[in-house]
């Protein structure tokens, strides 16, 4: 049973791709999270939610994986958005899942760790951050970029190695995102957010 007392921090892979290296990066990522203790861990693979891509209009009916997503984000206090950057932006799939989605992110943190080429993704998440401000959602202004992230493998295979320096800038984005899950939490707990 979920240890109701924490809160939840969603993490989100967003890429669906053959071959892809999301479930690495976001493996680290939840390590470092759970190891400090302060965080539910909701691990949210999209290639597995088999979210349609298709969305449906207002009135119809809500297909299950759609309505199953939808409860596990809204049971999120925080998000961690895992992404590449695919030609300067993030994946289909990625919005797709933001978009069958609207009360569900308000008045929440979301974080970002991207990775891809010499900008680390960094072009993908400057969209994602206009969408996520839409969304009524407070973003994180530091992020979590990985340029050229097969770098940093180490000599043994593993990754990333020891002298990676997303291994100090994860401290300060759990240390953030644990402030904001708490004060949003109890502002909608006080006030319900209204958008």
């Amino acid at each position: 049973m979920p240890d109701t007392t924490r809160p939840v921090l969603a993490v989100i892979i967003g890429s669906t791709r053959t071959g892809r290296f999301g479930p690495t990066v976001a493996q680290w990522f939840t390590t470092r999270a759970r190891r400090r203790g302060d965080f539910e861990i909701d691990l949210i693979d999209l290639a597995e939610t088999r979210v349609p891509a298709n969305l449906g209009d207002h009135d119809d009916l809500v297909p299950p994986q759609v309505a199953e997503l939808g409860a596990r984000l809204a049971a999120a206090d925080a998000f961690a958005v895992v992404t590449p950057e695919y030609n300067q932006s993030f994946p289909a799939s990625l919005k797709n899942a933001i978009d069958w989605y609207y009360q569900e992110w308000h008045a929440k943190p979301v974080a970002f760790i991207s990775y891809g080429r010499e900008s680390g993704g960094l072009h993908a998440v400057a969209q994602l951050r206009q969408i996520f401000a839409e969304l009524h959602a407070v973003t994180l202004q530091g992020t979590i970029s990985l340029p050229c992230y097969w770098d940093l493998f180490a000599a043994d295979g593993s990754w990333p190695k020891d002298g990676a320096a997303c291994n100090t800038s994860v401290t300060t984005m759990l240390d953030q995102l644990a402030w904001w899950a708490a004060a949003l939490s109890e502002a909608r707990a006080r006030t319900p957010y209204v958008a």
